[in-house]
């Protein structure tokens, strides 16, 4: 029988009498809509809030601020409301058909050349702790705060109601992304349909995809307009895609006719994965190569060999406190490149590490050029697409970085 947990899920709203009171001159941060209170902020909290609730916060003076969802941490409160609303199952089917509604404009929900899409980027769509994407009719949320997991249920009936016939499963992907410290045991588990493997299309270019098995929600989604742009740098070019995980980059390199594409990944699943989308996209054979071995050992004697190399690694830094760590580390790995890369070649580098800046990875890229004696240019400066979008008052939300370089 298929499994269909939205049953039950009339409503979201409960009763709020829960309240955070933030000490004195603490709300100016809030007033400019930042959707975090830190825990430093409070001065005081009523009605015993835990993990997940709703709870309204007021400035010393006692006046109303914002209405959030409560949780153990740095980050007291994730606020998805700065007005007195009562946030029911209609409040959330507006904020969610509000995000639908901008991925039609951006031309994204409604395209047969791409059926991929991020439907849901948290404090980007006021909606902090959330992520859903949308796999050409799987659905796969992620939710990052207890209180937008006690939600799951009621959100996968609204994706239902959004998408209607279109949508074929919806998978609840949490397990990694819970906090700690909520002391919950979730798992990974189909809220309604059973169908883990999907293929999408992308710019015209086919990927199979496993929402189950894959990492993060199944793709890199957030690449697709920078896999867009490299087509434009591989004509008769040898290129080289390094922690290619399921092959996007490569496929783009290939199709867009270049001499040869190399892959690299340490992980022999992901290797799998990238071969299969070259069959899938019926690639001449010869044009493409897969190495399973570590990135950093693969780039240490590659001989001038490619005219392009994409370096797109997992996040080096997930915390602050490894910040150091993976500016270090972005540097070796760019600065590897940047000795073996070809004299007028582009190099693609990434960043997707929250805590490492903007500045900052430009610094690491900087170090790396000047430690290899080449001189370099800047040609592009990326970040991720517009489905993906940033809060102006939030721009944390701003976590990936890339750069495409031209050395000589």
């Amino acid at each position: 029988m298929e499994k269909d947990h939205f049953s039950a899920a009339s409503s979201v709203y409960e009763e709020h009498n829960k309240k955070v009171i933030l000490k004195k001159d603490k709300e100016q941060s809030v007033k400019r809509y930042h959707p975090w209170i830190f825990s430093g902020a409070i001065r005081k909290i009523t009605g015993n809030p835990v993990e997940g609730d709703i709870v309204e916060v007021f400035s010393a003076q006692e006046e109303f601020l914002a209405l959030g969802h409560f949780q153990i941490g740095s980050i007291a409160v994730r606020i998805f409301s700065f007005h007195q609303v009562k946030p029911d199952l209609d409040f959330w089917h507006k904020k969610i058909e509000t995000a639908f509604r901008l991925r039609l404009l951006i031309g994204l929900a409604d395209n047969s050349q791409t059926t991929v899409y991020r439907l849901v980027n948290g404090e980007g769509d006021n909606m902090p702790g959330l992520v859903i994407d949308y796999y050409n009719g799987i659905a796969v949320m992620q939710t990052h705060s207890v209180g937008m997991y006690r939600m799951r249920h009621q959100l996968g009936h609204i994706l239902k109601k959004l998408y209607g016939n279109k949508l074929t499963a919806v998978y609840d992907k949490s397990e990694a992304t819970i906090p700690v410290k909520a002391g919950l045991e979730v798992k990974n588990e189909f809220l309604w349909g059973n169908l883990s493997r999907v293929t999408v299309t992308e710019n015209n270019f086919n990927f199979f995809v496993d929402v189950a098995e894959g990492q993060k929600t199944g793709f890199f989604i957030d690449q697709r307009d920078n896999r867009k742009l490299l087509s434009n740098y591989c004509n008769g070019k040898n290129v080289l895609n390094v922690f290619c995980y399921t092959g996007g980059f490569s496929v783009y390199a290939a199709l867009n006719h270049a001499n040869l594409v190399d892959s690299v990944d340490s992980s022999v699943t992901a290797i799998e994965m990238t071969n299969e989308n070259i069959r899938l996209n019926e690639l001449s054979a010869g044009i493409h190569r897969s190495f399973c071995m570590d990135a950093f050992a693969f780039l240490r004697d590659i001989k001038n060999k490619y005219d392009v190399i994409v370096l797109d690694p997992p996040a080096f830094a997930k915390h602050q406190r490894a910040l150091s760590n993976a500016l270090q580390a972005y540097k070796r790995i760019n600065q590897l490149a940047l000795e073996q890369l070809r004299p007028g070649g582009i190099l693609f580098t990434f960043s997707c590490s929250q805590v490492v800046s903007r500045e900052n990875f430009r610094k690491s890229v900087f170090a790396a050029a000047a430690n290899a004696q080449r001189n370099v240019e800047i040609l592009h400066q990326l970040t991720q697409p517009p489905d993906h979008p940033v809060s102006i008052y939030h721009p944390e939300g701003e976590y990936l970085k890339g750069l495409v370089l031209f050395v000589e």
